[in-house]
């Protein structure tokens, strides 16, 4: 009995380990960024525990850079991507779960294609598109093909093909129009799946960086990822604890929120698995 234990034991120990190597292995970076940002250059590398701590590289770094500009040009960006995106993908997702329309298998099919081609293999033609319609530099431009998420129509669909279609009748016979069934009956059944989509979407889109890096080429709208590539490449050369310090600024909203949230993100996530 004990050397069944032990057998069952030994699997368990090495996962736990490899998670705690791991998780090492992915806070190092940080714990490096968080040291050389709140000491003196000289000691970015070198670990003295008693080094003074300063915050003088956070100050010049804000001051180096635009980056008020900057972080308004990513809220207006996530913000506007997030919001169509919940739009299309909805009343999307809504047609392909209760509607019948001919050719509907054939376009979810291709919905689902979309899902196998990465981004980044679109970029010339998309600049091409944008560039036609002379939406080039603009923080619309970053953000036009990212608003109809193929991900997001097939997460969606999949929530709301759960639905009771009890609910759905009873909501009809109440007097409900499709679009008045779909904002009382569907959106508040698939409220944790929305957040989880949200948390993703908000999270890609502010680290989004060769896309906007193509298209902006201007302060007026670039987002905090291309602005801390252009001021550490240029501005500041090999500086690290001014270098970290902006790269601990542009982050700190997504870990400050992921922080206090977490518990809602991994409920949510949890709750949105797709059954």
């Amino acid at each position: 009995m004990i050397a069944v234990y032990a057998t069952k034991g030994w699997p368990r120990a090495l996962e736990t380990a490899g998670a705690w190597l791991l998780g090492l292995l992915w806070i190092l970076p940080l714990a490096y960024a968080v040291w050389t940002a709140f000491h003196p250059g000289e000691y970015s590398t070198r670990f003295v525990p008693t080094a003074p701590l300063t915050l003088d590289g956070f100050v010049r770094a804000w001051q180096a850079a635009p980056f008020a500009r900057y972080f308004l040009n990513t809220v207006l960006l996530v913000t506007s991507v997030l919001g169509a995106q919940l739009v299309l993908c909805t009343l999307a997702a809504y047609a392909f779960a209760r509607f019948e329309f001919p050719g509907r298998g054939v376009l979810f099919a291709l919905v689902l294609v979309q899902l196998m081609i990465m981004p980044d293999v679109l970029i010339v033609e998309n600049y091409r598109t944008m560039t036609a319609l002379g939406l080039k530099d603009t923080i619309l431009a970053i953000g036009l093909p990212y608003m109809a998420s193929a991900f997001g129509i097939f997460l969606l669909r999949q929530t709301f093909k759960t639905v009771p279609r009890e609910l759905d009748e009873a909501a009809r016979v109440e007097g409900c129009s499709p679009l008045q069934v779909l904002w009382k009956v569907y959106v508040p059944l698939a409220r944790p799946v929305y957040i989880a989509y949200a948390l993703v979407s908000v999270s890609y889109h502010w680290n989004n960086f060769l896309w906007p890096l193509i298209i902006t080429n201007s302060v007026e709208s670039r987002p905090v990822t291309v602005g801390l590539q252009v001021f550490s490449s240029t501005d500041q050369g090999i500086d690290w604890s001014i270098i970290t310090a902006a790269t601990l600024l542009t982050t700190a909203p997504l870990l400050v929120a992921f922080l206090l949230f977490q518990r809602q993100f991994v409920q949510s996530f949890m709750r949105a698995g797709i059954r």
